[in-house]
């Protein structure tokens, strides 16, 4: 009826892609390998210097927690520490929860 549209005719479904049939497990492989060293290995990474950081703890040592407090580490044992956060008043914490090392006199201009 309408001759501006052309019938159109089933064709048959082509055969095999042209691709490789080794192209997908090299590309997951691939996807894998960039996961490992854009995540997992910097995340292994930074565990190791934390670890090293907190069985390197002595007492006199100026650390600071994972909720903010600032602190002089005074006595160290096998699971916590106790800091003192002011003179007189000391907290006792786990050793994981101190997060990073600061430099001797950080107390004094705080």
């Amino acid at each position: 009826m309408n001759a501006l549209i052309p019938d159109a005719w089933a064709q048959a479904a082509p055969g095999a892609p042209g691709g490789s049939p080794f192209a997908m497990p090299i590309l997951l492989g691939l996807f894998i390998v960039v996961f490992y060293f854009m995540l997992i290995r910097p995340q292994q990474k930074k565990a190791k210097e934390h670890q090293s950081l907190v069985s390197k703890l002595a007492s006199g040592d100026e650390v600071v927690t994972n909720g903010g407090l600032l602190g002089r580490v005074t006595e160290v044992g096998d699971h916590f520490v106790t800091l003192e956060i002011a003179d007189g008043v000391r907290v006792k914490i786990q050793k994981f929860q101190i997060a990073s090392l600061m430099p001797k006199g950080t107390l004094k201009s705080a």
